[in-house]
């Protein structure tokens, strides 16, 4: 039996290096993840809470094709989120001298 997801809404994106980062090793896999509804308050504490525990479910694949057929079996309203590409310009050691 298949369960139906009425509520969420899945992003399926590659994610980009951090700042930390000078290599792409990190950001080859595509995630699904589900968007996050609103946050209440708990009215006893006083802090933010959340009764979605799917906002809390990150989804690795290997490829693109992979997060939508697995999207489809389990009848989960997706979109795509395209990564940019990069824009590499050459630069020379000595042109941080030259300014």
């Amino acid at each position: 039996m298949k369960q139906v997801n009425l509520n969420n809404k899945a992003k399926i994106y590659k994610p980009a290096k951090t700042a930390m980062q000078s290599g792409k090793g990190n950001a080859k896999e595509w995630v699904l993840e589900f968007d996050t509804s609103k946050n209440g308050l708990n009215l006893l504490t006083g802090w933010e809470t959340s009764t979605d525990t799917m906002s809390e479910i990150k989804l690795n694949f290997l490829t693109k094709e992979k997060a939508v057929e697995y999207a489809k079996n389990n009848y989960i309203d997706f979109y795509i989120v395209e990564p940019q590409k990069r824009k590499i310009i050459k630069k020379s050691y000595t042109d941080n001298f030259l300014k």
